[in-house]
């Protein structure tokens, strides 16, 4: 009896501090109000009468964005800024000034078109190999004026195959092409990937006067997305700038052999990688477009001087109340909102399930249990926020290319106010 009695005892201590023990594991209150930074940009939202989801781009830190870029790049190479990830032209235009650069980036048939038009004083190269019935329709519908494509046009290519059919192109319409070959530098994603591809399309290039060999574009992307292993980055990067330089070698003979552009367009780099480029190698341009306004998939080591300049501002619908799952599973949604404090309180927001994340106020996260919706997406915190209705919760994308546009006009922040509107372009692929 006295060994029963001694189990029991011992039974109720360690339930009771498994209790304590998972009572300490619960997480804890996340929830906090608007920071100051905010609170202003909320109060501007207000101010200018901004009632449904809109991208905000915060001028000031996108400037200074800028310049740190310029500074880390210290002139040793040139700048291309990237159109599918600034998608729109007021907002290209800032940039270009403030960069000192007319280099474009371009990655469709419709973009290229507008910025030609729109932006003669542009040089243009595309940043994916387009069919060649896409160039085609380019040359159909041009209308002349100032831009000048056998000038300031760059066409990418990737294979010998597609080389001929621009070769047949420019034989048909009678016109000069310059072409600038994608080269495969570690990423697999297409392109020149070994000595003999690369002499092959050399030896189109010299046997076609319409023809123009421009430079190699040799995106690395990859190298900064690759595990922080001792030597695997590194190893990676080296491996990179050896098959750049080792492709620029053989493209220069259409130089010597009268097939190329006086100064090749080399470019590499992209807004992950720009700061392992200083002019050493083979490379003598980058491209960078997101990092200037700094989506959450680039925060990186790499980019950590650089500060977020783009927000979804949303206004709350419905707030206060408790969440509960729907009928049928309330006791699963109740229990959850005992565990966690983080989920007791829910609120809609207008519109929802973009690629991006709440930032602010503190605390808030997307129900896994209650699912998304792009018409009121819940959002789930601890009641800390002080959230009310016709309140503006933020978000931050986690990608600049297609999120910026799904808004309409962009919301300039400038001088704790937002001073103007901005047009995007159309999304396209």
């Amino acid at each position: 009896m006295a060994d029963r009695r001694r189990r029991a005892l011992m039974w109720a201590v360690g339930a009771g501090a498994a209790g304590a023990g998972a009572f300490a594991l619960r997480p804890a209150d996340a929830g906090a109000p608007h920071d100051g930074y905010f609170r202003a940009l909320s109060g501007a939202i207000a101010d200018a009468g901004i009632a449904v989801p809109t991208m905000v781009i915060d001028r000031e830190r996108m400037l200074a964005n800028a310049r740190t870029i310029l500074r880390n790049i210290g002139g040793r190479m040139g700048l291309r800024l990237v159109a599918k990830s600034l998608p729109s032209l007021p907002l290209l235009d800032e940039l270009m000034s403030a960069m000192t650069t007319r280099r474009l980036m371009v990655f469709n048939l419709p973009y290229l078109q507008l910025i030609a038009e729109s932006r003669p004083d542009t040089d243009l190269l595309l940043g994916k190999p387009l069919p060649v019935a896409a160039a085609a329709q380019f040359y159909e519908g041009f209308k002349g004026g100032g831009f000048r494509p056998e000038r300031q046009l760059q066409w990418l290519v990737d294979t010998p195959e597609r080389l001929a059919q621009y070769r047949d192109l420019a034989r048909g319409r009678r016109i000069e092409l310059r072409i600038n070959l994608e080269i495969d530098v570690g990423l697999h994603r297409g392109g020149v990937d070994s000595v003999q591809t690369m002499l092959r399309m050399i030896d189109i290039f010299v046997s076609e006067p319409r023809l123009v060999w421009s430079g190699l574009m040799g995106y690395d992307a990859h190298v900064a997305k690759l595990p922080d292993i001792p030597g695997v980055r590194d190893g990676a990067l080296a491996e990179s700038k050896r098959r750049y330089a080792e492709y620029a070698a053989l493209a220069r003979d259409a130089s010597r052999r009268g097939a190329a552009t006086r100064e090749p367009a080399f470019n590499t780099g992209g807004s992950p990688t720009y700061r392992l480029h200083d002019g050493g190698g083979a490379a003598n341009e980058l491209a960078i477009g997101s990092a200037l306004v700094k989506p959450s998939d680039f925060d990186t080591e790499l980019l950590q001087d650089l500060a977020p300049a783009a927000f979804i501002a949303t206004p709350v619908l419905k707030a206060g109340r408790e969440f509960l799952l729907p009928n049928g599973v309330e006791g699963l949604g109740r229990a959850l909102t005992a565990w966690n404090v983080n989920q007791r309180r829910a609120y809609f927001i207008y519109g929802g399930n973009w690629l991006a994340d709440p930032v602010s106020p503190a605390g808030l996260a997307a129900s896994g249990l209650y699912g998304t919706s792009s018409n009121q997406q819940v959002l789930v915190g601890s009641g800390g926020q002080g959230l009310r209705p016709d309140d503006f919760v933020f978000l931050r994308p986690r990608q600049s290319e297609a999120v910026l546009q799904q808004f309409g006009d962009i919301a300039l922040l400038e001088g704790g106010r937002i001073a103007q509107r901005w047009p995007v372009l159309p999304a396209m692929p």
